[in-house]
């Protein structure tokens, strides 16, 4: 026995343990008092700097109240600048102003990427209105008819927030997003109003005119936070969150601008502001300091890049490993040599391959999402490419694939094209 585990030995032997003050119930001092209201999810009672945009939407959304359908309202703006915070604030008011008057009213809230597909989507809708749908097992036009049925026979009205509504149509297209914009068309008793939400400014431009049109009967645009208005949000933040004395005006303001220099992003500041305290606090320290800010926000980079890249649709996936297949075998990286690798990788899988076309849409969102750069070059009489270079260390990127089942195993994989360069 070495001498290492021979001290570790005795330490088990002197009934000590590694975890006992982690476990001890006994009080002691921590900066936090309240972690929770610096997470995303928690609703204040005061948004600063968004009454403007809550008194929009109520005004939008108030004729619900005497039993006459508002318009449908779009929704628009960069993550983390109030946009779901706004809709669940205005959603919890005037719902408590329905329950208060006994009004046919329903307020649904769903957030479209944790419900993943259209199926999802329709059964929480059913779900709302107290319609029973199973799991899984009928046809989407089956509990799309049930969703209609219930509006009818209960004579509700129903105003649907679908949030980040771009993931699905992204995923699915916009025929469930059409046939909700159409629905009060068939609809004798009963009414549904839609206010949809997304991240992506140029959203628009993949829906059907018809739809948009639909959609887009009002807009609301949400701007980008400033350093100061992220002051304010956190400063009424750490009020409630930290112990006094343990969270001093300079480190909000170090947060609100780190968060400001990232297209104001107040998710981005509670994030930073919570994970300083807790790193702080792991350190046994009585106040949050600079470095402990600078430590969050490596933590935090790491996680946001993990989370960006593990939820990449497949073939964006296949895109981005092809990137890192080509880098680790030192080819020059083009379009042309990228959709080759590409479309092994999907033989190997068994998928089909997207179109060059389609695939090159990919290099541009991935490019858009700043995990690559696209550069592009004339080769003269030969025409034009574009050299792709990853912007993220090839480390990390590799991190994130050697954690996914399916394509773990392929970082090893060497394409046959890039065989055939070396050997010429």
């Amino acid at each position: 026995m070495n001498r290492e585990s021979d001290f570790q030995w005795k330490i088990w032997g002197a009934r000590l343990d590694p975890l006992s003050d982690l476990l001890s119930t006994t009080s002691k001092k921590t900066i936090f008092k309240n972690r929770n209201v610096l997470r995303s999810d928690y609703l204040p009672d005061n948004l600063p700097h968004r009454w403007e945009h809550i008194r929009q939407l109520g005004e939008i959304l108030a004729p619900a109240l005497n039993n006459a359908r508002p318009s449908n309202v779009f929704i628009y703006g960069k993550t983390g600048t109030g946009k779901t915070a706004v809709v669940k604030y205005t959603f919890k008011r005037f719902n408590e102003e329905t329950l208060r008057n006994n009004l046919p009213l329903k307020f649904i809230y769903i957030n479209c990427r944790m419900a993943g597909t259209e199926y999802r989507v329709l059964t929480e809708l059913c779900s709302a209105i107290g319609q029973k749908v199973p799991f899984t097992g009928l046809s989407k036009a089956e509990v799309f008819n049930r969703f209609v049925s219930g509006l009818s026979s209960s004579n509700l009205m129903a105003i649907v927030c679908l949030d980040e509504v771009d993931i699905l149509v992204k995923n699915f297209g916009d025929d469930l997003l059409y046939e909700l914009t159409r629905v009060n068309e068939s609809l004798n008793n009963g009414q549904v109003a839609l206010v949809g939400v997304s991240n992506d400014l140029m959203f628009k431009n993949m829906l059907d005119p018809r739809v948009l049109s639909s959609l887009s009967e009002e807009e609301i645009v949400f701007h980008p936070y400033t350093a100061s208005e992220l002051m304010d949000i956190l400063s009424e933040r750490a009020a409630l969150a930290f112990n006094e004395g343990t969270v001093s005006q300079d480190i909000i303001a170090l947060c609100a601008a780190l968060a400001a220099a990232e297209h104001g992003d107040a998710r981005r500041a509670l994030d930073l502001l919570r994970v300083a305290g807790e790193v702080a606090e792991r350190a046994g320290a009585q106040k949050v300091e600079e470095k402990h800010v600078r430590m969050a926000q490596g933590i935090i980079e790491r996680g946001r890049i993990f989370e960006a890249l593990s939820s990449l649709p497949l073939h964006s996936k296949l895109v981005l490993l092809s990137v890192v297949l080509a880098m680790k075998n030192g080819s020059e990286i083009t379009s042309g040599t990228l959709y080759t690798i590409y479309k092994e990788l999907c033989e190997l899988i068994g998928i089909e391959p997207l179109t060059d076309r389609r695939t090159s849409s990919l290099l541009s969102e991935l490019n858009m999402l700043g995990v690559l750069d696209c550069e592009l070059v004339s080769l003269g009489r030969y025409g034009r490419t574009r050299k792709v270079f990853l912007t993220l260390p090839l480390d990390e990127v590799v991190g994130v694939f050697e954690k996914d089942e399916v394509l773990s195993n392929m970082l090893g994989y060497v394409p046959a094209s890039l065989k055939k360069q070396r050997n010429t």
